[in-house]
């Protein structure tokens, strides 16, 4: 049997996204219908205070706090039509290239499911199994779409389904297996941002869907930023440009494609990281690319134009790194 179908459905989900911004959000705020799973808690993480934030994931870590200490940044970069925020930084060492008010607490939109999926990678196999409940079909704004109700689906396709077209209802899926209730899981986020020192941060839904209470700021995303792309699993999804995974649906198969706009459009070397759109945050990226053995990580909160500031920046950022290592 043909799989053309999913992938038609998946293909409209994702043109609907990108006509909205930069593809988005939803999130169901019904009771949970599934049973609370048992989980083992995860590592003690006793929090380390890093030098310019936020705080070290346990004593064995780099810190995942950017350097907002010196603002004498080596990119100097105007935009007709800036961001509300944004930053420019090295993802290795945490250095701030560029920065345009960093800890101005903004709402995050889809950005929210950085922290989703970092949760969800600590707590869940990839093989787990989410079960497709009648609150998980309940999700606003964008979603997979064609997930069957009352089957089981993997952790790990859905962990795709909510990092590459931005699903609602992957993120509702997930949440109830990880926590049993979006509630729970929401206080696990909370309280996860709370350990890492992430003050500009609060989230309101797994999904970002809900604006009001759901807010970050550019340093604090950057950190969550490199915390995904520490986890193997997590940066194995987010820089694939499309995925064609089994899926118990008509066909069998079905097809994502990411909705990053450097990945759609083939910016060298990215790899990653998560688009986010509500009205109430604008379009939102959190970029990353890689060259010549350097990584950097861009974070743009209600831009105009996304795509454009994060290339301008990036191949700015690349240019000062390869003028320093002459």
């Amino acid at each position: 049997m043909s799989g053309r179908p999913a992938r038609l459905v998946a293909a409209a989900v994702l043109a609907a996204a990108i006509l909205a911004g930069c593809g988005d959000d939803g999130g169901s705020a019904g009771p949970s219908t599934q049973a609370p799973v048992a989980v083992a808690p995860g590592p003690a993480r006793p929090p380390t205070q890093a030098a310019n934030g936020p705080l070290y994931v346990d004593a064995n870590t780099r810190p995942l706090a950017v350097k907002l200490g010196d603002p004498r940044d080596p990119v100097h970069q105007r935009f007709r039509q800036p961001p509300r925020s944004g930053l420019l930084f090295d993802l290795d060492t945490g250095e701030v290239l560029w920065r345009k008010d960093p800890t101005r607490i903004l709402p995050i939109a889809s950005l929210t499911k950085m922290m989703t999926a970092t949760l969800v990678a600590e707590r869940l196999a990839p093989d787990d199994k989410a079960r497709i409940s009648k609150e998980v079909l309940g999700y606003s704004g964008s979603g997979v779409g064609v997930l069957p109700r009352g089957k089981r689906v993997s952790v790990e396709n859905l962990l795709n389904g909510l990092m590459l077209v931005s699903g609602n209802d992957a993120a509702i899926a997930l949440a109830l297996r990880a926590a049993g209730s979006q509630k729970a899981f929401v206080a696990r986020m909370n309280q996860r941002a709370q350990e890492l020192g992430m003050s500009c941060t609060h989230y309101a839904s797994p999904s970002g869907i809900v604006d009001a209470h759901n807010h970050s700021c550019a340093s604090d995303l950057a950190a969550q930023a490199r915390m995904v792309l520490d986890v193997p699993r997590l940066a194995a999804i987010v820089k694939r440009r499309r995925v064609r995974l089994r899926f118990p649906i008509k066909g069998g198969r079905l097809e994502l494609y990411n909705t990053n706009p450097l990945l759609r459009r083939g910016y060298p070397g990215v790899i990653g990281v998560k688009t986010g759109y509500t009205d109430a945050a604008g379009r939102c990226l959190v970029a990353a690319a890689q060259r010549g053995g350097r990584r950097l990580g861009v974070v743009l909160l209600h831009s105009p134009d996304p795509e454009r500031h994060a290339r301008v920046l990036l191949n700015r950022g690349f240019r000062v790194l390869a003028h320093e290592g002459q």
